[in-house]
């Protein structure tokens, strides 16, 4: 298990709001927010594990069902949370799944507005409903969760990459639409972390999404020069420092947290790997010792 960061009081007395948190980046990031002091607004479809949270000894978490691809359950979210505590003062959109698994020469339009709905036009509207709880919040923050398959193919099924893709863009647009507020947008675009975000759609019984969220995190150890399947709480972890006063001058800026997976092909961190050149040497070698 990744270390925590220590308990400072970073958000005492701030209004958070997470997206997706009944489970996986968003569980993480609501008990850590809480844990740091604040009171945050757990929203999910999942009813029962929202309640779970808010049940739970992690501080004062209070749980909204919000269907995120409904704008009228988010708009509820926003001004149920900018009423209690009398504004917002950080956001993360963080809801997802995986999406349509189809390629683009199969899918329907309903699967690829439905991924978009959910991925893209949730966090956009994340942003919109928020915004007028957030506007003179002194160090009011927005972080958005993109993905590593927003660099780039054969992360994701692609529909989901596009949406992904999509959060980086909206992120950067807006940061400079929202500066006038005060208000600072990131986002965190994570790597294979060990949740059930592809496994949840998957056909079979739970048993073998079990078994399966097993292969994912065991594939991923070997995929990267951290040499360990990433957890929530490094995401949480993140993204608590960008949505805290230590990351006051960042914005428009995305922060991968993938255990190094996009730094390039397994032959430039693996020793075990022979990439191209090594492998030319190799035969050099080869030859030179034939040739003598």
């Amino acid at each position: 298990m990744p270390l925590q960061v220590p308990n400072s009081g970073r958000f005492t007395g701030k209004t958070v709001i997470v997206t997706g948190a009944a489970s996986g980046i968003g569980a993480a990031s609501a008990r850590l927010f809480a844990s740091e002091g604040a009171i945050v607004f757990a929203a999910d479809i999942d009813s029962e594990g929202g309640a779970a949270l808010a049940a739970s000894d992690a501080g004062d978490i209070r749980f909204q069902h919000c269907d995120v691809t409904n704008t009228d359950s988010i708009r509820c979210l926003m001004d149920r949370a900018g009423e209690e505590t009398g504004g917002i003062d950080v956001v993360l959109n963080n809801a997802g799944a995986g999406g349509a698994r189809a390629s683009l020469a199969d899918i329907e339009p309903d699967e690829w507005d439905r991924t978009m709905d959910l991925l893209l036009r949730s966090v956009a509207f994340g942003i919109r409903y928020a915004v007028h709880h957030m506007k003179g919040r002194k160090g009011a923050s927005i972080v958005n969760i993109s993905s590593v398959a927003a660099v780039g193919p054969g992360y994701s099924p692609s529909a989901y990459a596009v949406a992904k893709a999509g959060v980086l863009h909206l992120t950067k647009v807006a940061a400079t639409d929202l500066a006038q507020f005060g208000i600072r947008v990131n986002a965190v675009q994570p790597g294979f972390i060990n949740t059930n975000i592809f496994t949840s759609s998957l056909e079979m019984p739970d048993q073998f999404k079990d078994q399966a969220k097993a292969a994912i995190a065991q594939m991923s150890s070997q995929a990267q020069p951290v040499a360990r399947g990433g957890q929530p709480e490094d995401i949480a972890n993140a993204v608590a420092y960008l949505a805290s006063e230590a990351a006051g001058f960042v914005t428009g800026a995305s922060l991968l947290v993938d255990g190094g997976i996009t730094l390039g092909p397994r032959h430039s961190w693996d020793p075990e790997t022979p990439g191209l050149f090594a492998t030319l040497e190799a035969m050099e070698q080869q030859a030179k010792g034939q040739a003598g």
